[in-house]
């Protein structure tokens, strides 16, 4: 047992089960009961932080902050963020063959990295398209980067990283486009940072105004929820998606036995029905 996990107080089984319907309910997260004593040891901390003596009473205190700012609160600590640098690598090669040809004849690129958790994937997107597009990219690249906990979002709009953060991107990569700041410290240039529109969004919400993209990706999300939250977000995000335009998810993922009308490409890949424009 973690020394996390061996500090936490006890949590009731009723308790837990009220955490669980207020994260189900508010942002899709799928807490089983083998979840309970994480909960137990991650919430656990933010009692020892706000100087609150039990769970029900931290409880109270998200439901009754009208402000929201609790609520959110709650959501980073128990979200996970774990993404790195060039993730599922087959995914920047489908879209370069296959989908950048397409796309090249516009003025303005646009794609949505869903979660963006602490970066590293909307800065992947950038880099890997400007290694095809150049320095100023032409056409221009605009990528919409967002996550449902702010402690994550902070972290990726300063573009800050440390040196093993940074393992899976190729040398030549982080020269061209990232700037040494410190003994072991790299931040992604400002020109890349520009290109990115960092902000807070609950993928279990309906989508709001008529922007469309070309390509989202959303990897490694559906593993947090249940099958009918994923034919929520799945139906959210197709209707974001142009004709034509693509989805991303996780290789360990599937959206087999899930309602939905996209049509398979390849693993991990589907399309809208349509072509793109």
């Amino acid at each position: 047992m973690s020394k996390e996990i061996a500090e936490a107080p006890l949590l009731k089984a009723l308790v837990f089960e009220k955490f669980r319907r207020l994260a189900y309910d508010k942002f899709g997260l799928n807490l089983t009961a083998a979840k309970q004593e994480l909960v137990a040891a991650r919430v656990g901390k933010k009692l020892r932080e706000l100087k609150i003596s039990s769970y029900e009473a931290y409880y109270d205190h998200v439901v009754a902050d009208r402000t929201g700012e609790s609520l959110i609160a709650l959501i980073d600590v128990l979200s996970t963020n774990h993404t790195s640098f060039l993730r599922e690598a087959s995914h920047f090669d489908f879209l370069l063959r296959k989908v950048l040809p397409r796309l090249a004849k516009r003025g303005l690129i646009d794609i949505w990295s869903a979660p963006c958790s602490t970066g590293e994937e909307p800065y992947s997107i950038a880099v890997t398209f400007l290694g095809e597009l150049g320095m100023p990219p032409r056409p221009g690249l605009r990528i919409r980067a967002t996550d449902i906990s702010t402690r994550a979002l902070a972290v990726a709009e300063k573009g800050a990283y440390a040196t093993d953060r940074l393992q899976s991107m190729p040398l030549p990569v982080i020269k061209k486009y990232f700037t040494q700041t410190g003994p072991g410290s790299f931040q992604v240039l400002p020109e890349v940072r520009r290109m990115i529109e960092f902000e807070r969004a609950n993928l279990v919400e309906p989508v709001r105004g008529g922007r469309l993209f070309p390509i989202i990706f959303c990897r490694n999300l559906m593993i947090y929820f249940d099958k009918p939250t994923q034919e929520r977000v799945i139906a959210n995000l197709a209707q974001a998606l142009e004709p034509g335009g693509y989805l991303l998810i996780g290789h360990s993922e599937s959206l087999m036995g899930v309602r939905h009308a996209l049509d398979y490409v390849e693993p991990a890949i589907y399309r809208k029905p349509g072509e793109l424009a």
